[in-house]
């Protein structure tokens, strides 16, 4: 199944807050410093990793 990369973050960041309720500043670095490294030459590095 593929699923976009904007959508994954934008369920993950919002179940992060329905059920952590963490400071939305740090939701927003998160996100966004995830969505950067996806994005980057590091992104198949994390994804072997994840796999």
């Amino acid at each position: 199944m593929d699923v976009p990369l904007w959508l994954a973050l934008l369920v993950v960041g919002f179940l992060g807050i329905k059920l952590i309720r963490p400071p939305w500043w740090l939701v927003a670095v998160l996100l966004l410093g995830g969505y950067i490294v996806a994005d980057s030459v590091l992104g198949p590095a994390v994804g072997a990793v994840v796999k």
